[in-house]
């Protein structure tokens, strides 16, 4: 069983972020005790930091007698496991151990309930662990299965499913998909998403659109009507909702820009799919890699940085400090995905009045469609799972129509699976009306996954905006080292890339 100490470092900023939601009141007053609280957390983070990785992955995976939920969310276990995944004993009567990883934190008070009443119901003596990974997941997902402790079910997302597939960390599901499955779920089995070389892994469950949030009592004191529809309207109103709110604490502008990547693929990813551009820098029309359109976006988040209208702190900002601050009014804009109005409901209930938008364009011109993303994955069976028809049978329960109807229903992501839009009602959870799928969303092929020598485009941005660097030469360079990791990936054959010079961004599927 886990130290309580170890509990601690996984859940330590997420607890902080409902620290500063709680205490608001008393701590807005004074914006220097908030900066200071939030590098005083990140200087205990290092210091924690020290005892290495496989210290926090041994906290975050050990399973605790007993059946009581957690409450944090950052590691945090439900269920029974001996923190092994033996095949279960006949003779003994023991129950079948499963353990079930994810990194979302928005659902987990609902994927407990879900798990609970599997553990008390199903008649195949099945118990599934929990557990909520707050950070670093991909990074814990490498060291359990470099170590041989994986889970046996996996959250799968859009960004990680293709590298799990090519590490052989998931098996194939095609033997469990009955005639009935793939009537459900087969319009949504896409290459390269859920089926790779002609196996499928996983089944989709929700999307998830992607749209501004604003509080619109900041938008109305600045004296703007409506939500930015350029970049340019956006640089400007961040720096009036700053001019009118700094003295209390309130700035124009933020995103958790302590994850750069996690930071844009929020936000550049829809402005860019919105503008006619794929958002993670591939050009689908010439199949290379251009990082130029891109590079534009960025010149208007620096011209923030500059104008003083993003939140101090920003860049050792954790998405959930983010939401705790923009819950008690302190931020007049961000962007993000469809799950927030769940958050602002069960993690950080807010009273303030908000909505959600579609991003700005570069131009104020819609011509795209904003990107639906963590789209065809949902669950996945470990390959190293030794009871993968149990873990299956888990995975049938998840997929099951009250599930997905109810998730929906919750407001947790948006249904794409036609038989459960056309069952579920829309979600009766303030401020989900603005993230709803419509004319201006739509799913996207999906784009290349390589790694350049250097660093990320995530990090050489970032690293701009705080810096005078020449915008030029960053995106030359990037267009350079990732453009030559995609030509050796697709030489060893692991991705492949088809040019489509007919590609028409406001059809991305080609209906």
């Amino acid at each position: 069983m886990p130290a309580a100490g170890d509990h601690r470092i996984l859940s330590l900023e997420s607890e902080f972020a409902t620290l500063l939601f709680r205490e608001r009141d008393s701590i807005i007053k004074n914006e220097l005790t908030i900066q200071t609280l939030i590098k005083g957390v990140e200087c205990m983070r290092k210091k924690w930091l020290s005892l290495g990785l496989s210290l926090i992955l041994a906290a975050g995976i050990a399973g605790c007698s007993g059946n009581d939920n957690s409450s944090g969310n950052g590691g945090t276990t439900n269920g029974k496991s001996d923190g092994g995944t033996a095949a279960p004993s006949t003779e003994t009567g023991q129950p079948v151990q499963l353990k079930y990883w994810t990194d979302d934190r928005h659902d987990q008070e609902y994927i407990k309930e879900l798990i609970n009443k599997f553990n008390e119901t199903n008649g195949d003596n099945i118990q599934v662990e929990l557990t909520v990974m707050s950070e670093n997941y991909a990074q814990s997902v490498d060291i359990a299965f470099s170590s041989n402790q994986a889970p046996d079910v996996l959250r799968l997302k859009s960004a990680n499913t293709s590298g799990f597939v090519k590490k052989g960390y998931l098996a194939p599901i095609d033997e469990y998909l009955t005639d009935d499955l793939k009537a459900k779920f087969g319009s949504l089995l896409i290459d390269d998403v859920n089926r790779f070389d002609g196996k499928v892994y996983s089944l989709a469950n929700t999307g998830l659109t992607m749209r501004l949030v604003y509080n619109k009592d900041l938008f109305a004191k600045a004296g703007i009507e409506n939500p930015p529809k350029s970049l340019q309207e956006m640089v400007e109103d961040a720096k009036k909702i700053t001019e009118v709110g700094k003295a209390e604490g309130i700035y124009g502008f933020a995103l958790n820009f302590k994850n750069p990547k996690q930071a844009f693929d929020r936000s550049v990813r829809e402005i860019l799919s919105l503008s006619g551009y794929q958002g993670l820098g591939f050009d689908l029309k010439t199949g290379q890699f251009d990082f130029e359109p891109y590079s534009q976006v960025i010149e208007y988040f620096k011209q923030m940085h500059k104008d003083g209208s993003i939140l101090p702190g920003a860049e050792a900002l954790d998405i959930d400090p983010l939401r705790a601050q923009f819950a008690a009014g302190k931020i007049g804009m961000y962007l993000s995905f469809s799950t927030e109005p769940g958050v602002y409901m069960d993690q950080f209930p807010t009273e303030i009045n908000w909505g959600g938008a579609l991003a700005p364009t570069l131009d104020g011109q819609i011509k795209g469609t904003s990107e639906i993303v963590s789209a065809g994955t949902w669950l996945g069976i470990s390959a190293q799972s030794a009871n993968k028809e149990a873990a299956w049978t888990f995975m049938q329960y998840m997929y099951g129509d009250e599930v997905l109807k109810t998730y929906h229903e919750k407001g947790f992501g948006i249904a794409i699976v036609p038989s459960i839009v056309e069952q579920a009602k829309d979600p009766e959870i303030n401020g989900m009306e603005g993230f709803l799928v419509g004319e201006h969303d739509s799913l996207w092929p999906a784009s290349p996954n390589v790694t350049p020598e250097g660093s990320t485009y995530a990090d050489a941005f970032f690293k701009y905006i705080l810096t005078d660097e020449d915008l030029k030469a960053i995106t030359e360079d990037l267009n350079t080292r990732y453009n030559a990791a995609l030509s050796k990936a697709v030489e060893k054959g692991e991705v492949n890339v088809t040019p489509n010079p007919a590609f028409d961004p406001t059809k991305p599927q080609g209906e």
